[in-house]
């Protein structure tokens, strides 16, 4: 059983990654919290969920343009310096969503500029937390810190969501983004200790010529291409959270908290499969693992979608005629089946990626590996947002899954190379 569980080897053997950790995990809880408020009040200022889906819109391109040269940044520059300094920016867009909050909040532009600035430092930030690894922890213990990170993120996506559903209905959106303020703010402090980590052999200046050796070495790297392919099926075509607020409002019912429980569902399952990832660092066929992983989430999201379907509706009186209906549940354990496939994926899509590339370049593909992760979502907002407010958001869900499913599926058949990756005998 023991073999089962999370291995903390990183955590132990590392103050550096420990402290990095826990400031990510507190920033964390903090962002997931801010995106589902950002999306509830939208949705309270304009009644549509294809505006909530225009958020993602507002935070894709920045995403693009700062995350290809954000990674630049990163590889020409000491990356302690490059992330205090993006976490510091974070900590000043929270403040901003705290002070529309306060003073009425009631301009959904302002929502949509503020998401697009956390947006773009968000791609500077995460490229130089994420390439600083295999120096803080060694390329051997890469899928044990991989693991703890998707935990990490299981543990912020789940309290974050919850969170907010709490404090929206509990106090509105000026308690919930003022606590966002608050958690950033000792996230920073955590990162102030992290040591000097200039960039290794010749610097390379920041500019277009960087970013653009950075695609020419992705080029000569198809099985780092494929995962970046592979998530981008999955997040582009099968991310139901736009779809959220709708079904809370008006399918299963519940509102806000409704909304905060099928967003946390999706963490709840990162956590038990960062928890359970023990045996993950024997897997060999990373590439295979890869793609069993996606078709599971794309089959979870069909399944929920198929939930939501039979759901009562807004005309059907509730139980207690308030809350949600008892199809919150099964809805529930299909984004905690969702979760635990995504983290398998990103464990082992992380681990193919740090590995295979040296550190002179690891920012600047860091950086198109936070465009496709974080972007391939915000796509997907846009998307079953579109298809959402055009059929409903069950068809939307079902639609989504099978289509991420059967896709897949074909990538797996026509790339064979990464269907056969072999872990031991790496070909990137």
């Amino acid at each position: 059983m023991s073999r089962l569980l999370l291995d903390l080897t990183p955590l132990r053997v590392s103050v550096p990654y420990r402290r990095m950790w826990l400031g990510t995990s507190l920033s964390g809880i903090g962002t997931a919290l801010t995106t589902v408020v950002v999306g509830l009040q939208v949705y309270d200022l304009t009644g549509s969920t294809a505006s909530v889906g225009l958020v993602g819109l507002f935070a894709f391109v920045p995403l693009v343009v700062l995350g290809l040269y954000g990674g630049a940044i990163v590889d020409a520059h000491d990356r302690r310096r490059v992330i205090l300094l993006t976490s510091s920016g974070l900590f000043l867009v929270a403040l901003g969503f705290a002070v529309q909050a306060w003073l009425g909040g009631d301009d959904v532009r302002v929502l949509y500029v503020l998401v697009a600035v956390q947006s773009g430092v968000f791609a500077i930030s995460s490229p130089a937390r994420t390439a600083v690894l295999p120096r803080l922890i060694g390329l051997r213990l890469l899928p044990a810190a991989n693991a703890l990170s998707s935990l990490s993120f299981g543990v912020s996506m789940t309290i974050g969501p919850l969170l907010a559903g709490f404090l929206v209905g509990w106090g509105g959106y000026r308690t919930a983004y003022s606590i966002e303020v608050v958690l950033l703010a000792v996230a920073l402090v955590t990162l102030v200790a992290l040591p000097p980590m200039p960039p290794e052999g010749a610097v390379r200046r920041a500019g277009l010529g960087s970013v653009l050796e950075g695609l020419r070495f992705l080029r000569t790297r198809p099985n780092i291409r494929a995962t970046f392919a592979v998530d981008l099926m999955a997040m582009v075509l099968a991310m139901p959270r736009v779809l959220f607020p709708a079904i809370g409002a008006v399918l299963i019912g519940g509102g806000e908290p409704t909304v905060g429980i099928l967003t946390a569902g999706i963490a709840a399952g990162s956590i038990l499969g960062g928890l359970f990832s023990g045996r993950l660092g024997a897997v060999r066929r990373q590439g295979r693992a890869v793609i069993v992983a996606i078709v599971g989430w794309g089959l979870a999201v069909t399944a929920f979608g198929l939930v939501v379907a039979s759901a009562p509706g807004a005309a059907a009186p509730l139980a207690d005629g308030s809350g949600a209906s008892w199809t919150l549940w099964p809805a529930t354990a299909c984004m905690v089946l969702a979760g635990s496939a995504d983290t398998v994926s990103s464990i082992f899509r992380s681990t193919i990626l740090q590995a295979a590339t040296p550190d002179a370049m690891r920012g600047r593909l860091q950086g198109i590996f936070i465009v496709v992760v974080a972007g391939g979502p915000r796509l997907g907002d846009l998307v079953l947002g579109a298809l959402g407010g055009l059929r409903g958001e069950a068809f939307a869900a079902v639609v989504g899954g099978l289509a991420c499913a059967l896709g897949v599926t074909a990538f797996a058949v026509l790339q064979p190379r990464f269907r056969h990756y072999d872990a031991e005998h790496p070909e990137p």
